[in-house]
């Protein structure tokens, strides 16, 4: 699912409603990975990392 170019916004985020995952390889597999922004899932991750980054930023 996530091989189709169309699914990516400006050819970084991935956004695809009808694919239940909230992480997908990214286009090159060797890359890693990335969340699907068309899940609420991946926003409260992106939020969660934001926030471990600040908590430990301020130790």
């Amino acid at each position: 699912m996530s091989n189709n170019p169309e699914k990516y916004k400006w050819g970084v985020f991935y956004y695809d409603a009808e694919d239940p995952r909230v992480v997908v390889p990214k286009n090159i597999q060797l890359m890693g990975w990335t969340l699907n922004f068309a899940q609420p899932g991946s926003y409260l991750i992106l939020v969660g990392l934001i926030f471990l980054i600040v908590i430990f930023s301020n130790l």
